[in-house]
């Protein structure tokens, strides 16, 4: 489990031996919390510590008395949050086999329920935690993935390949569900929601005996551009790369230009500023998201079948590496001048999907469920594929479909290969 991070150690040794003051933590404390408000907002990339002293009235060497760089601030962030999920794994896990999703489901709940009356602090959203790159951090997160596999539906008898494309299923969920939750769900309705996501996670979607449909070839981008032509398409594809692997923040001009291979100037030649680069990669995301949804419609004969042949499509896209959609979680630290019209566009789309799955329950192909709620778990799955190949190595684009799109759809509990 996630072990008392370094900075915390150093602290205590600096307090002497009766350990820190009651005002050092409380204050240490604020600081904290502040720097997960501008991770939330920021991304790692983005947060600084002239920020997070700001906020509470400091200047930034009053912060730097309790954490002596951005890095050490930012790794006792993400332990905490480590820890708080580690709790609900382990309570998650003391109980009957086929009920540990449904509590893990229920104790995040509870968690953000807490969260809303004012009795825990914030809890950092896991999205770039990799920019981060923190061995303390990386190790605790990778204790907890092993912890969350644990809870899984018969994980001991999974092939290795399917226990870890599951677990990441899974945990991938938890972690968007901040995306829809604040403008979706009262926290009144918190139990509720957990209960209706925990069995759409468990026993998927699929109406009793319908068999498993196919997915229809479709053509989601244009053909390849002559090799060496530097275009528009081509940084485009340059920048949501970096962006899935750096977040917002960490994708700059030059990685971005390093990843062309060409100088600065060309590609302030090509682009105006780095956040019209950005808009332009969510605006081809989206497009390349409805090109899917069209063509999925034209060919299908079921609502399930349309979203398994989107999903399909979408996720062996991210999956590919060669020119994968946006990760639509980076908009959680993009400027807030252009937050708003972007999340309104990804919100058209999962209205779409909802309405899809209702044409399913209509045509007897999906079960009877919250139609809101599985259109934003389709959504997160979708986006999550893009880190898939760090937790199921080997595990090729064409495999994800049996590995990641059918537990999604058939659900946590189902049969490999079912």
């Amino acid at each position: 489990m996630a072990t008392p991070p370094q900075s915390e150690t150093r602290a205590r040794g600096a307090m002497g031996r009766r350990g820190p003051t009651r005002k050092f933590e409380a204050k240490r404390a604020l600081i904290v919390s502040s720097a997960i408000e501008q991770i939330n907002r920021h991304g790692v990339r983005g947060m600084t510590l002239a920020d997070v002293a700001s906020q509470l009235g400091l200047v930034p060497t009053a912060v730097i008395y309790y954490f002596k760089s951005k890095e050490d601030l930012a790794g006792e962030v993400f332990l905490r949050g480590i820890a708080r999920f580690d709790a609900m794994i382990q309570a998650a896990g003391e109980g009957a086999e086929a009920e540990r999703v449904g509590r893990f489901v229920r104790a995040y709940f509870d968690d953000r329920a807490g969260m809303a009356r004012g009795e825990q602090e914030g809890l950092v959203v896991f999205n770039d935690v990799r920019a981060l790159d923190a061995a303390p951090v990386n190790a605790a997160y990778v204790e907890m993935f092993r912890d969350a596999r644990a809870l899984l539906p018969d994980a001991p008898s999974l092939p290795r390949l399917h226990r870890n494309a599951r677990a990441h299923l899974l945990l991938s969920q938890m972690f968007w569900i901040v995306a829809w939750l604040n403008h979706q769900v009262t926290p009144g309705d918190y139990p509720r929601t957990a209960q209706r996501m925990s069995s759409i996670l468990v026993d998927g979607l699929v109406a009793p005996g319908v068999a498993w449909p196919a997915p229809a070839p479709i053509e989601l981008l244009p053909p390849d551009l002559p090799e060496g032509a530097l275009s528009a398409e081509q940084f485009l594809r340059a920048a949501t790369q970096v962006i899935n692997e750096e977040g917002y923040h960490g994708a700059s001009v030059d990685r971005i230009a390093a990843r062309l291979k060409v100088s600065k100037g060309a590609f302030y030649h090509h682009n105006e500023t780095k956040d019209e680069l950005v808009v332009a990669c969510f605006h081809r995301t989206f497009d390349i998201i409805w090109r899917a949804i069209h063509a999925a419609e034209a060919s299908s004969r079921s609502g399930l079948e349309v979203l398994v042949t989107v999903a399909s499509a979408l996720i062996e896209r991210q999956m590919s590496g060669d020119s994968p959609v946006l990760r639509t979680s980076a908009l959680t630290t993009v400027p807030e001048a252009i937050h708003a019209e972007l999340i309104h566009e990804l919100d058209r789309i999962s209205y779409r999907f909802a309405s899809i799955l209702c044409d399913g329950v209509n045509d007897g192909s999906v079960v009877c469920a919250d139609v809101n709620i599985a259109a934003q778990m389709i959504t997160g799955a979708i986006n999550a594929s893009a880190e898939l190949h760090h937790w199921a190595p080997g595990l090729t684009a064409q495999a994800g479909v049996d590995h990641y799109v059918k537990p999604l759809f058939r659900g946590l509990a189902s049969a490999v290969g079912r």
